[in-house]
């Protein structure tokens, strides 16, 4: 079984900062993995327990610094990473992104079975990015999956967690599957996943390198722009309390009308 998980670099800090297209500034900026993206490791890791022929990728699309996420996610159990990685690629919309994902997909692992996400990213929380990688593939997708529960050779089954209830359903491969946060804790490297990723070059890729057209990357591919970046105003003072019912309707009605 061939597994590719979508990672991506997030800020380690709460200081944001934005570049003059008011997109998020990276570069330079200490990041993480994204912790839902460590519950897609964590379910890929499990299944390469299972069968130990697994091989598992590791992408991700950023600067140059990405290299040290998929350096942790090949210590945490991942077998190689893949970075894409050109000034052309800045900027890019959720759109974009998962086109440039599913563009390296096709052109450099064309027989995965399993493409695993997290379900949100704590920098942006779309959730639009996985969705719009199995869309352009044209695979199925499950969303909103607490735990892949058992794996047959072709399909795997998959726990949701939905507002209305809880459904396991049994999706054949190829798929892309969504995780949320797990009930376990995120995996851990050991020390031979240290040693191993170390020892591992990470395979660095340009938009050359996976035939992508420079109109379809970056802020040039992007339907979508962000206008304006800002910090919400948090205005303590303006709280008001209402005991009676008639006065908390005038007060909501106030509040309309201003």
């Amino acid at each position: 079984m061939k597994i590719v998980v979508c990672i991506k670099q997030v800020p380690d800090t709460t200081d944001i900062k934005w570049t003059e297209n008011n997109t998020m500034q990276r570069e330079g900026v200490e990041s993480i993995i994204n912790p839902y993206d460590l519950y897609a490791i964590n379910e890929a890791v499990k299944i390469k327990k299972q069968i130990p022929e697994t091989e598992i990728i590791v992408l991700t699309m950023g600067p140059y610094q990405a290299v040290d996420i998929l350096k942790k996610a090949i210590a945490l159990g991942c077998d190689r990473g893949i970075l894409l990685s050109d000034k052309k690629f800045a900027g890019a919309d959720t759109y974009a992104t998962a086109h440039t994902l599913s563009q390296a997909i096709r052109t450099k692992i064309p027989d995965f079975n399993l493409i695993l996400c997290g379900q949100f990213a704590i920098d942006g929380d779309t959730a639009q990015t996985g969705p719009s990688v199995a869309s352009q593939l044209g695979i199925p997708q499950v969303t909103f999956v607490k735990k892949l529960e058992k794996y047959e050779e072709n399909s795997v089954y998959a726990t949701r967690f939905l507002e209305d209830g809880i459904e396991t359903v049994k999706a054949e491969f190829p798929v892309l599957i969504c995780i949320l946060q797990g009930d376990q804790e995120p995996p851990r490297p050991t020390i031979n996943g240290i040693i191993k990723a170390n020892q591992t070059n990470v395979e660095i890729l340009g938009i050359d390198d996976i035939n992508l057209s420079y109109e379809n990357a970056g802020i040039k591919g992007s339907p979508t722009y962000v206008s304006r970046a800002f910090r919400p105003e948090h205005n303590k003072g303006q709280c008001k309390f209402a005991k009676e019912p008639a006065l908390f309707a005038e007060i909501i009605r106030n509040c309309i009308n201003e």
